[in-house]
């Protein structure tokens, strides 16, 4: 009998596309059956080190093919991935590897100050493997795996079994361990597939970090399902390369996904007119991770004559809750529920508000995860008879649009008056000159709180806030107008290029800005 899961849906397509090329990075090429052999070699290696079925594996690695070769061969042996943040240094690693009670850990030589601490502080890790010889307490994987075989893995992990744990980025104290199955990754995969119309002949081009469920989901894991190419960039920054335009003119890829930030970039690029008419490959581009602001689609769309597809998700759906069909979209939502998932905006009392009202985004269907590893309470806060709560705010229109208002934390109240950083801040995007802005209330004895917005300037521009503040006068009701506008060099992001505000607020309180 042959179980659902992802190794095996992998292997189906190594079956019937072998000799096709299934990573390109850089100058390396793996097709189908190369990565299918060094993944089960891999696996083999990991059976011996005592890797069985259920068994955690976090992975700390960059974006590169070592990163898809360590989540392909852990599934190979039923075990449960832990992607890590490459960012996280030595304590906040060891934290997930502590909380999750993972035993054993894959990374490389980048990570060793990383694993350093790490090795002192996590007792119950039982093995670190490395694809490098520069770990000196690890063991080297590409040294071990020659001599294994490289026939095929008989992995019996179900459908229902627990996949992968994706740790939140903690917007309240420690990080929470999201668990997600792999019917939950698969649903979500083959429900995504209905929207964005992808197929085989697709070639995927993965910039963001592959840690990110966003990326893994719809860059990693979709491509699998596919049977698809995916060509991976060791970072976005590469986009300022050379390299990026050979890319797109030598390997064609025709599905990109991004985050606002990257589109911002391509709008203001100096790639010519007659490239984009006649040599610019990709159809298909996504924004996730961060609200899009309207100025940046406009500009992406003068320029590129195609718009961006923005969705919505969050790391306990999968990711994916939501995107704008390709052929009928509304500018400014983040598309409709994707097919099998539910939604509904409710009300402080949980109660469905009429269509076109405020309130709190929540969301049911085969992609919702688990629970919170360890977290019953939590997992109970969260996910209420079926129905994640996901602490957005948003509205549904008559034809099921979904349009993100604000995160339900960050809401401010002035004067009793509701007032949404997200529409502030779309505005001030709209000013010359700015690069990245964050609205936040400030606590005041007198009004509640007070709006402050901070404001990061684009190279080589200049601000002047007092014109700003006139700017935002004509286009704001007066109760929502920042009292105080403050320019600083750097706003605070996650990996995809989401405003960390309570961190935000945090420096505020150390009076750092």
């Amino acid at each position: 009998m042959t179980h659902r899961n992802i190794y095996n849906v992998f292997k189906e397509n190594v079956k019937k596309r072998g000799r096709k090329c299934f990573i390109s990075f850089e100058d390396k090429r793996y097709s189908y059956n190369e990565t299918f052999q060094i993944v089960n070699k891999i696996a083999r290696l990991m059976q011996e080190q005592g890797v069985i079925k259920g068994t955690k594996v976090v992975i700390m690695l960059g974006n590169s093919p070592e990163f898809i070769f360590s989540v392909l061969a852990s599934f190979a042996c039923g075990a449960i991935i832990i992607p890590i943040n490459t960012f996280f240094k030595g304590e906040e690693a060891s934290y997930i590897i502590n909380d999750s009670e993972a035993k054993f850990v894959i990374t490389n030589s980048q990570f060793k100050s990383v694993m350093d601490e790490v090795k002192e502080n996590c007792k119950n890790l039982t093995q670190l493997l490395s694809f490098d010889s520069d770990i000196p307490y690890a063991l080297n994987i590409y040294q071990h795996i020659d001599n294994r075989s490289d026939n095929e893995i008989m992995c019996d992990a179900t459908e229902q079994d627990l996949a992968v744990f994706i740790y939140t980025s903690g917007t309240t104290g420690h990080p929470k361990g999201a668990m997600l199955t792999y019917y939950n990754i698969l649903e979500n995969v083959e429900s995504a597939l209905i929207v964005v119309r992808t197929t085989h002949k697709d070639k995927f081009l993965l910039m963001l970090p592959m840690f990110h469920t966003y990326t893994f989901t719809t860059c990693i894991m979709l491509p699998v399902r596919l049977g698809a190419t995916i060509i991976i960039l060791r970072s976005v920054m590469d986009m300022k390369k050379d390299s990026f335009r050979k890319i797109l003119l030598f390997q064609r890829p025709t599905f990109m996904l991004g985050v606002p930030q990257i589109y911002s970039a391509l709008a203001k690029s100096t790639m010519p007119k007659w490239f984009i008419k006649l040599l610019y490959p990709i159809k298909v581009h996504i924004s996730g991770g961060a609200p899009l602001p309207m100025e940046i689609f406009e500009q992406f769309k003068n320029k590129f004559g195609m718009p961006v597809i923005e969705g919505y998700g969050l790391s306990e759906a999968s990711p994916v809750v939501a995107l704008n069909p390709l052929k009928q979209q509304k500018h400014g939502t983040v598309g409709k529920p994707l097919p099998n998932v539910e939604v509904k905006v409710v009300n402080a009392e949980e109660v469905e508000v009429p269509t076109g009202e405020i309130g709190e985004l929540i969301v049911k269907g085969p992609n919702i995860m688990q629970g919170y590893w360890h977290m019953p309470k939590a997992t109970d806060d969260a996910i209420k008879n079926g129905w994640l709560f996901t602490g957005d705010f948003a509205t549904i229109d008559d034809d099921g649009y979904i349009t993100i208002v604000d995160r339900k934390k960050d809401l401010i109240i002035v004067k009793g008056m509701n007032v949404y950083p997200r529409e502030i801040e779309e505005v001030i995007y709209t000013y010359p000159g700015v690069d990245a802005a964050a609205v936040i209330g400030i606590p005041s004895a007198e009004s509640g709180e007070t709006i402050v917005a901070y404001i990061q300037q684009k190279q080589d521009e200049e601000i002047d806030e007092k014109a700003l503040k006139q700017f935002l006068s004509k286009k704001l009701a007066n109760f929502k107008l920042p009292k105080v506008i403050k320019i600083i060099n750097n706003i605070p992001l996650t990996a995809t290029g989401k405003v960390l505000k309570r961190e935000l607020k945090s420096m505020v309180q150390k009076g750092i800005v």
